[in-house]
């Protein structure tokens, strides 16, 4: 058995930050379908002009952001001190917590190659402190065996885990890649909310071709879920986590539970309180 599609998402082209042209998988209106997942873009483009604008300091609470690198290059500082690059197969995972400000900026001229997905905070996390996690491509396992290769960058797969921790969501993050025709099944257990995102080629769930720019989200019905290759292979995003299932308000890069945790927020905001 595998799980069945619950349903199929076709990204959409937005603009973000300071003009960043991206492609958005799910946000705000596809709530709370993917808990304790709020976002996810596809911010990848060969062209420079569609990313350089990059994404200017601003605020986050009450969230999590992961952003991964497969091609390019994208700088970033925040509130905490911290500051570098993250280049191909780097990934930062920051917890935002009780606040922090921090900015994203994509440069060169080859293209970029991105992701940034948003997780929720549980309530009694809202206001923890915030925190920082960069990993470089050599901190993150890779499994490969038999026509599969496998970056583990949280959660655990055939007995290695992934190098992030603490997560109150309990994510499982892989990047993985199959030859042509190979099939590959996933441990997702029937109470985490389940999505693969394909990279490129095509992917086969259920009999049933994706390509590129495809949200596949599952059912939960099941405590696994296969994928197949198509013609010259595929690479393909797939990630988990453990649903909340709390109340949710919502404004701009500011997530908590109640509409008065987010006036406080933007009180703080205007009056340089935010940062605890």
């Amino acid at each position: 058995m595998s799980r069945t599609i619950a349903e199929i998402i076709h990204t959409k082209e937005a603009l973000e930050g300071a003009g960043v042209k991206l492609h958005r998988g799910f946000g705000y209106f596809e709530l709370p379908k993917f808990d304790p997942f709020l976002l996810f873009d596809d911010f990848s483009s060969e062209r420079s002009e569609d990313y350089l604008a990059g994404f200017p300091l601003h605020p986050h609470r009450g969230i999590e952001t992961v952003t991964y690198i497969l091609k390019g290059d994208v700088t970033h500082k925040d509130s905490l001190g911290n500051a570098g690059t993250i280049s191909a197969g780097d990934v930062q995972w920051m917890t935002a917590g009780s606040g922090i400000v921090h900015e994203e900026m994509p440069h060169g001229d080859h293209g970029l190659i991105g992701f940034q997905l948003w997780v929720n905070l549980p309530k009694s996390h809202k206001m923890m402190p915030p925190r920082y996690q960069e990993l470089k491509s050599t901190d993150i396992p890779t499994v490969s065996a038999d026509d599969v290769v496998v970056h583990v960058i949280a959660g655990e797969h055939n007995g290695t885990r992934g190098p992030v921790e603490d997560i109150m969501a309990k994510p499982t993050y892989l990047d993985v890649t199959l030859t042509e025709s190979k099939e590959l099944t996933l441990s997702a257990p029937s109470e985490t909310t389940a999505f693969v995102y394909i990279i490129t080629g095509i992917g086969i769930v259920n009999g049933e071709p994706f390509e590129l720019g495809s949200i596949i989200r599952f059912e939960n019905d099941d405590d696994s879920i296969t994928l197949c290759a198509g013609i010259g292979g595929t690479r393909f995003l797939f990630i988990t986590g453990t649903p909340l299932r709390e109340p949710i308000a919502w404004h701009g890069p500011i997530v908590m539970n109640t509409d008065d945790e987010i006036r406080i927020a933007l009180y703080d905001l205007q009056n340089g309180t935010f940062i605890k």
